[in-house]
């Protein structure tokens, strides 16, 4: 079993420094160097051509749409755009990749020296800068038959899907993240999910991380001070979820934390990541970059990213998260401690949505940040993964609005929608929970509540209106919450 340090000592007792190279598969329609379908799933090796998987004679051809939304990236990301890049070749071989060499970007990136300012979860701004973000194919998928966890060690044979393999990626890399000291995995989680949000909103890619299309590798190393030289990093790869990254960072610390303490040394690695626990494990010694023996690609001419090409794109940037959060905050009129909640529980988008449908912003806001954030915190889920659309949120609004039920019976409605039972309206029918809306039942169930509780009636004839709800407790049993608690008071100031 690894010996962990305790997190916060380690974080006392050395200064953390990350650097993280994120993934974004982008969503063309065919890949970055042929006219293979760009799809996910599928039937193992039918997304290919030829060109897939460099069989002999056949050559690559640049993808522009790919080149167009690279270009987007890193105007979003405040990078300088490169009049004129090139494409290399990355030698290293691996069963994923069947030309031997990956098709890449060396020295000639074609967006560089960049930023994005990340919103911690207290409000507090953290600049990430931004080393470069450049254009690649990615490789395809190994599955090791036999082996623990999926895992090659131990496996008896492995399969290989060329599907993924050519589709168009941007690799954004950080220059060294320093001066985050103990909030460090917090600030690579945030800076990972501003990036998903961005990729998002400029509509490049789906950033689905369950699929693979955003992919974080996470370098971790620590020093003695902010003064010294930076230590010997890790690598941990394909880590994607923010959860995951934060885990993975923490241990990472913890690890290597104690390692230094007792007079080791870290090994320049790679390291796989486990979700089951948070730990991360032993790869491959990892290599620089010199030892990839990058070089021109002979088969691609030069990009050349016109400036006139390059306006164009950046007038017709699409509103970007931070300048949309602060207008929509300003127009639901959120306060900033509310709209911060909305948007560490990554509710921006759903509760848009719900007023879209008709929902007010308050009543959004109540039903996705109280039921049914609850809710999906006890399943462990993220919002957006609830068995609920905010149509239907703002369909159950409706209902409360028009009086046919009251938030008691709103809830039990929400839990039949999220129990598969239908829309709002169905559940409503199904379980018989509209409000009584007949003064006939109603006057029963309040005569009756006074006739049982004579002192009450008196004490609010003495003028202690405030006792009127204990009156108001027994018509509402009596007809199963099912009164409507305003009419209900109203016929018990009439009688009395």
């Amino acid at each position: 079993m690894t010996k962990l340090m305790k997190y916060s000592e380690a974080v006392k007792k050395f200064d953390p420094v990350l650097g993280l190279e994120v993934h974004v598969e982008l969503g063309t329609a065919t890949k970055m160097f042929d006219a293979a379908p760009n799809e996910f799933g599928g039937d193992p090796n039918t997304y290919i051509t030829p060109t897939s998987i460099g069989l002999p004679g056949s050559l690559p051809t640049t993808n522009r749409t790919a080149v167009e939304y690279a270009i987007k990236i890193g105007l979003a990301l405040n990078c300088q755009i490169a009049q004129t890049c090139r494409f290399a070749r990355k030698n290293y071989f691996y069963p994923d990749l069947a030309k031997a060499y990956q098709i890449s970007q060396s020295d000639e990136p074609i967006a560089f020296d960049g930023y994005v300012d990340v919103e911690l979860d207290d409000g507090e701004i953290f600049r990430v800068n931004i080393e470069r973000a450049h254009m690649e194919e990615d490789a395809g998928k190994n599955t090791h038959i036999g082996g623990e966890d999926g895992r090659i060690h131990g496996a008896t044979y492995s399969l290989v899907d060329y599907n993924r393999s050519g589709v168009p990626l941007i690799e954004i890399v950080t220059r060294p993240i320093e001066g985050a000291g103990e909030r460090a995995p917090e600030v690579a989680a945030k800076y990972v999910q501003t990036l998903r949000d961005i990729v998002r909103a400029l509509g490049v890619s789906e950033a689905r991380m369950e699929r693979g299309n955003l992919r974080a590798d996470v370098n971790v190393s620590l020093r003695d001070s902010a003064d010294s030289p930076l230590g010997t990093r890790t690598e941990t790869k394909n880590v994607n979820s923010f959860r995951g990254i934060d885990k993975a960072i923490r241990f990472e610390i913890s690890r290597q934390a104690q390692v230094l303490s007792t007079g080791g040394t870290i090994t320049q690695e790679t390291r796989h990541y486990h979700a089951e626990d948070g730990t991360t494990s032993s790869g491959r010694e990892k290599s620089d970059a010199e030892d990839y023996r990058y070089f021109p690609e002979p088969d691609l001419v030069p990009i050349v990213a016109s400036r006139e090409w390059v306006e164009e794109l950046r007038a017709n940037l699409p509103e970007l998260p931070a300048i949309r959060r602060r207008r929509l905050r300003e127009e639901w009129g959120y306060t900033d401690m509310e709209m911060r909640d909305v948007i560490n529980a990554g509710a921006v988008d759903i509760i848009e949505d719900t007023v879209k449908a008709g929902a007010s912003p308050a009543a959004a806001r109540k039903w996705w940040m109280g039921e049914l954030s609850r809710t999906a915190k006890e399943s462990d889920v993220d919002l957006e993964e609830l068995p609920i659309t905010p149509a239907q949120v703002a369909e159950l609004q409706k209902l409360v609005d028009d009086g046919k039920i009251n938030d008691k019976l709103a809830r039990q409605a929400l839990e039949g929608v999220l129990a598969g039972e239908g829309d709002p309206a169905q559940v409503v029918a199904d379980r018989g929970l509209e409000v009584v809306s007949d003064d006939g039942p109603l006057i029963e169930a309040v005569e009756a509540a006074m006739a049982d509780n004579p002192d009450v009636v008196e004490k609010i004839r003495g003028g202690k209106m405030g006792a009127v709800g204990a009156l108001i407790g027994p018509v509402m049993k009596a007809t199963r919450g099912q009164a409507d608690a305003k009419r209900v008071r109203e016929l018990i100031l009439e009688r009395i």
